[in-house]
This record gives C-alpha cells, sequence and structure tokens, in this order.
C-alpha cells in the first residue's frame, strides 16, 4: 500500500509514490518530474523506478491542448498502466495558498475545493494547477481520500509585526496580509537540519530558490520571516515573476491604460530572469549563454538573494545557519558562489571544491572549516511532507 503525493506547479508536475511502512512512510518506490511545462517549454517525464535507474520520455501535446492538462494525463496514464500493483490509499496535494482558511492539512471536499478556488487570483501560476490536479485525481481514484497541504502552514508561527501590511486596517481584517509560501519545502529541508546540524536551532536562513524563489528565517524550527508575501509574487526575482516591486510602478502602468489583466501577466508571465534577460527563464539556458543580457539577469538574481539574505538575517538578530535549496538552489555551484562570498561580512565562507561537489542528490555542507556559518545544500521533498500529512489522516 502506499500514498501518491502529485506536486503541480507553476512550470512542472512532480509525483511520488511512497509505500507504507508501520506508522510511517519508506523510501518512494517512483518518483518523477514532468517538466517543460512553462510557456515554451516541452514537456518531458523525467522518472526514477526504485532500483531500475532513471527513465526520460516526451510528453505528448495535441495542439489544441495545453502542457499542463497534458501533463496530468500522462500522469494518469503512467499511474494506471506501469503502477497499479502500489494501491494508493491517500492522495496527497501540495496547495500553495490556504489563504486564512486554513493553518494545517485538510482532506478535501467539494466545501473545501470551493474555499481554496476564492485563492486563485492571489497565485495565478499555482493554485488553479493545483485545484486541477485534485480534481483529476479525484476522478481517476473516485474512492481514494485527496489531502491538501498548504505552503501556508508553515508560516503559520509569523508575528504580526511580520504579517501586517502598513495598510488600511480594515483591508488587514479582510485577510490582506503577508502569509508566506514554500512552505512544505522549508519544513522538510528544516526536518533535515534539525537530525544534521545541532546549531540549526538557532538562526537559520533557508533559501529556496528555483523558478518560484524565497528566503526563509527560522528561530527554534519555527518560521520568523519570510520574503513571500500576500501572492506569490513578493520577495526575490524568480524565473518569470518579478518580485518586489514599487506599487508606485503599477500605479504608472494603470495611468498608461494597462488593464488587469496585462499587469497580471506582466508580472507573473513576462518578468524576473525571463524579462530581464529577453532569453530564457531557466537559468541553466542562462548559465550557458554568452550574452551580456543572460549575465546580468544572473548577477541581479545573486544580488536579490544577498539582499533579502541579509535582510532576514537581521529580523532574527543574526545568522548561524544558511542553507540552499530547489532546483536553482540545489544545482547551480556558481549562483551558491556568488551569494556566499557577497555574505562574507556575516561570516561566511563557503568552500569552493566542497561547493562543486555539491550537486543536490544528498545534504551537504560546503563552508569552508574557518567559516562562521554553516552553509548546507538540502534537496528538498516537498512530497514527503505532505505524505506525511496524509498518512495522519488514514
Amino acid at each position: 500500500m502506499s500514498i501518491l503525493s502529485v506536486n503541480a506547479g507553476s512550470s512542472s508536475l512532480k509525483f511520488a509514490l511512497y509505500p507504507i511502512e508501520g506508522a510511517g512512510i519508506g523510501e518512494a518506490e517512483v518518483t518523477g518530474n514532468i517538466e517543460g511545462l512553462e510557456p515554451s517549454g516541452e514537456p518531458r517525464i523525467c522518472m526514477a523506478i526504485q532500483g531500475q535507474g532513471k527513465e526520460i520520455t516526451d510528453v505528448c501535446v495535441m495542439s489544441d491542448q495545453e502542457p499542463f492538462e497534458a501533463a496530468l494525463e500522462a500522469l494518469d496514464s503512467l499511474l494506471a498502466l506501469r503502477f497499479s500493483h502500489l494501491r494508493v490509499q491517500a492522495i496527497a496535494h501540495r496547495v500553495v495558498h490556504g489563504g486564512a482558511f486554513y493553518s494545517s492539512s485538510v482532506r478535501v471536499t467539494p466545501e473545501v475545493m470551493a474555499q481554496l478556488a476564492t485563492l486563485n487570483a492571489l497565485a495565478p501560476l499555482h493554485q488553479p494547477h493545483n485545484l486541477a490536479g485534485i480534481n483529476a485525481f479525484a476522478e481517476s481514484f473516485p474512492d481514494v481520500p485527496q489531502v491538501a497541504c498548504f505552503d501556508t502552514a508553515f508560516h503559520r508561527t509569523l508575528s504580526p509585526l511580520e504579517t501586517t501590511f502598513a495598510i488600511d486596517k480594515k483591508l488587514t481584517e479582510q485577510g490582506v496580509r503577508r502569509y508566506g509560501f514554500h512552505g512544505l519545502s522549508y519544513q522538510y529541508v528544516s526536518q533535515v537540519l534539525q537530525r544534521e546540524v545541532p546549531r540549526s536551532a538557532g538562526r537559520v536562513v533557508m533559501a529556496h530558490l528555483g523558478n518560484g524563489a524565497s528566503v526563509c528565517a527560522t528561530t527554534d524550527h519555527q518560521s520568523r520571516a519570510t520574503t513571500m508575501g500576500f501572492s506569490a509574487l513578493d520577495g526575490l526575482m524568480m524565473g518569470t515573476r518579478s518580485g518586489a516591486l514599487d506599487p508606485g510602478v503599477l500605479l504608472y502602468l494603470m495611468e498608461q491604460g494597462w488593464d488587469h489583466d496585462a499587469i497580471q501577466k506582466l508580472l507573473y508571465k513576462q518578468s524576473g530572469l525571463l524579462g530581464v534577460s529577453g532569453e530564457s527563464a531557466d537559468m541553466r539556458t542562462l548559465r550557458a549563454s554568452q550574452t551580456e543580457a543572460a549575465r546580468f539577469a544572473t548577477d541581479l538574481f545573486a544580488h536579490r538573494v544577498v539582499r533579502e539574505v541579509g535582510a532576514l538575517s537581521a529580523c532574527i538578530g543574526g545568522l548561524d545557519v544558511l542553507a540552499f535549496t530547489g532546483g536553482i538552489g540545489e544545482h547551480d555551484a556558481v549562483l551558491r558562489q556568488q551569494v556566499g562570498d557577497a555574505l562574507a561580512y556575516l561570516g561566511v565562507q563557503v568552500d569552493a571544491a566542497r561547493n562543486a561537489k555539491a550537486t543536490g542528490d544528498q545534504a551537504v555542507s560546503i563552508h569552508a572549516d574557518n567559516s562562521a556559518i554553516e552553509v548546507w545544500v538540502v534537496p528538498t521533498d516537498e512530497g514527503r511532507v505532505a505524505a506525511q500529512d496524509a498518512l495522519a489522516f488514514l
């Protein structure tokens, strides 16, 4: 018997089957990622079956079909044909926004889906995909419990000083506040650090860097400050998202005749690495490019990470441990070195050789022996956290 974990994101669809072993879950029998779902991407299934290595296959996308829709169909067929013997007892779904409704995981009902749909506008790259995934698997597995696991839940320990915007308090009372995201990732990384790094009970900054990117500061393994806020737009620049932006820019665009849809498209789909470089939202593509625009985009990304790590370190009174995770954080040694060098004033010293060997396949330290701050690369596993929560409902 197993739990299926599904993470339907803005540019990929990740999945994993975890066997139930007693009161817990074992190592994933199969893990996979359907990537290339971003604009102009080419969807492919990259799957690893325990003990059998990796398989890579293209996803067939019909001319009138969205890549995400094709990815859901491909995964559904794959499970039915290849892994029907791993009887699924529950399906755990990563859901980006729980809003003020949910501070912990919940079994999905029609009422829950209706509430979550009201939050689509706050995370338009994610929430609709998350809910589409739930609907798709509810149809394919009608008798299996669907469990929604929220990225916002980890940040329920944020204080009012962190969650409150300096706006009319009537809006605050309506739920216009900072929530924070990437919570499942931060929860997993925090668990690993708690097990491997004694100093992580102190002042920790975790950087989840990928197509979506944010930074989170913790003490006692609890969230104290984070860069994302009311929506998944705030903070760091990302693959196609702007990150923090002067609200006056939006007023200016409105004065120039831009409407809601045009502004939303700009902020969510035409900004970030893609907007600055004019080439790609993929850090790997930009690293391989020889253009000045690509180099500037990657430098700007690193600068924004340094800026936010410094700000969050101030919020928790210093820094003991710095951890990198996410697709870029786990695999881009150049980015980690840039950030580490810029944070030398805090006592960070990255060992170049250790950093180059860190490939994201396991949690490793990359700091120099004389570094005042421990620096770690921790591959995230949001699926395992979601599966753990789903198991509790069984």
